[in-house]
């Protein structure tokens, strides 16, 4: 297994985010974790990334134990991180924020390819890779915060509210940008509010509730389930 939660236990102060949660995440698959705010989401994702550090519980990565281990560390190790809010670097250009995604590489060669791989997927940053990133729309943004991701050449992609505030046709390529990645051997946990394209897009899902898995499984199948239906997607 590539990534393993067992019995992760998160608290802020006297507050409780996540009460012993467990998941396995296999490679080469998209898995989305759905549940309403509050349920500890995000909290996941920062403690899988090293932002949050578990009070108690196992975080394991290709076998290691990365339980208190820096966050640039983990990104070191293969896990990148694209949080919700896209946060890119305003006053710097497109090209300046990829290259900050590639902060800890060495392989000169492997990091020019690369830039030409990301132009290549994402023709729109070439066309303004000279541009200030905050002057960019927010479709703009959310595909340089995943491009610049990409640059740390990672084997575990966290995605956090990708299609958060954008129109429905960048949703779709956002849709079609995530199915490619994975395509290309990077496994991607997702949290999305669109749960009808999180679910159709993953292999796997888990559905969060205050802090606790109450369901795991297909992704598919949980889409069909009547509980998921009335609860997340607007049907019964």
């Amino acid at each position: 297994m590539l990534l393993e939660m067992r019995d992760v236990v998160v608290r802020y102060g006297k507050a409780t985010a996540l009460q012993g949660v467990s998941m396995d995440i296999p490679q080469d698959e998209i898995v989305t974790l759905i549940g309403s705010n509050g349920a500890g989401k995000t909290t996941t994702l920062r403690a899988i990334s090293g932002l949050n550090i578990p009070n108690s519980g196992e975080i394991r990565f290709q076998g290691r134990l990365i339980n208190g281990v820096e966050p640039h560390e983990i990104v070191r190790m293969g896990i990148a991180h694209v949080p919700e809010g896209r946060r890119v670097f305003g006053p710097m250009t497109v090209e300046e924020n990829l290259e900050l995604g590639a902060f800890l590489r060495k392989d000169r060669l492997g990091m020019a390819q690369d830039f030409d791989r990301m132009y290549e997927s994402f023709p729109r940053l070439k066309e303004r890779r000279r541009q200030a990133a905050g002057s960019l729309s927010g479709g703009e943004q959310q595909m340089l915060a995943i491009a610049r991701a990409l640059m740390s050449s990672p084997k575990v992609l966290l995605l956090d509210e990708p299609s958060l505030g954008l129109s429905p046709i960048l949703v779709r390529e956002v849709g079609r940008i995530i199915s490619r990645i994975n395509g290309q051997g990077v496994t991607v946990i997702l949290i999305e509010q669109n749960a009808r394209m999180a679910l159709r897009l993953a292999h796997r899902a888990y559905i969060l509730e205050l802090g606790r898995i109450i369901l795991q499984g297909n992704a598919r199948e949980l889409a069909d389930n009547e509980a998921v239906k009335k609860a997340y997607l607007g049907t019964a």
